[in-house]
């Protein structure tokens, strides 16, 4: 696996989270323009069940498990901070996209993660507003736009929640330190705010890692999916206008044309 920010996860400490997964599988000199490779044995690969099932879902996780570690460096240092009851862990930044990155920081009560995210597009900008503004704030811009939103939130299930904030520009208070930040309105900041019960075994803190993780893919995805649905409404309307205007012509009655032809006289007979 190729990764851009590898210099980084190495820093948090990523070598100790494959060594974890993997063992013995992960190759000490990876394979030429790739930061990590694993070693397979088909001769010992596990038999037909549950055991080859569990290694092949851990393999296809291979970049999960790498990006999870900033998280469980934070986790820890959130628990630290907090028997000492006060103070803040080193921001992690994870620039894991072009322009777009992933900052992490614990504090004594919490767990702050911060996407910076790029809209290309107009419409990718008023979309993603839209939707993450009703996402944060359940503010009633569009009624069909936040409906999803509002009836979620009744949900029982998900009542505890992490907290979201959204803002375009001006880049949150734990970023404001960092030079170098675009101010441009097509760059937005999600911020999601992780209490200790988000994370407070290690199933649920990888059921948050996995779910966090896949945030950006998920907001675009919805996006498009907003535009496409958007495109098929224009596009309907547009076709009921059609049948409108088309009942709305007149009929003009149509008669047949006789034309009119040339038929000579008969000769003129002559007496004698």
């Amino acid at each position: 696996m190729s990764i851009r920010c590898w210099d980084e996860l190495v820093k948090y400490g990523v070598d100790q989270v494959l060594q974890r997964e993997y063992g013995h599988r992960v190759k000490a000199q990876p394979e030429s323009e790739y930061n990590v490779s694993l070693e397979l044995d088909l001769e010992q690969f596990p038999p037909e069940g549950e055991e080859r099932d569990s290694l092949i879902k851990s393999i296809s996780l291979l970049k999960r498990n790498a990006l999870a570690a900033p998280f469980e460096l934070a986790f820890s240092t959130q628990k630290q901070l907090s028997a000492s009851g006060t103070g803040h862990g080193e921001l992690l930044a994870l620039h894991y996209r072009d322009e777009e990155a992933i900052y992490v920081q614990a504090s004594s009560d919490r767990v702050t993660v911060i996407f910076s995210t790029i809209f290309r597009e107009e419409t990718d900008r008023i979309f993603g507003k839209v939707f993450l503004q009703n996402t944060a704030f359940r503010e009633p811009i569009s009624h069909l736009a936040c409906q999803e939103f509002v009836d979620a939130r009744r949900l029982p299930t998900i009542q505890s929640a992490p907290q979201v904030l959204y803002s375009t520009r001006d880049a949150p208070l734990e970023l404001s330190h960092l030079p170098g930040l675009k101010q441009t309105e097509d760059v937005g900041y999600v911020t999601f705010v992780l209490f200790p019960r988000h994370f407070a075994n290690p199933e649920v803190a990888g059921s948050t890692i996995s779910h966090i993780q896949n945030f950006r893919d998920y907001l675009h995805y919805h996006i498009k999916c907003s535009k496409a649905y958007m495109h098929s409404r224009m596009r309907h309307r547009v076709t009921e206008f059609q049948k409108v205007l088309n009942r709305a012509k007149t009929e003009v009655a149509v008669t047949d044309r006789k034309t009119a032809r040339y038929v000579p006289l008969p000769p003129i007979p002559q007496h004698v």
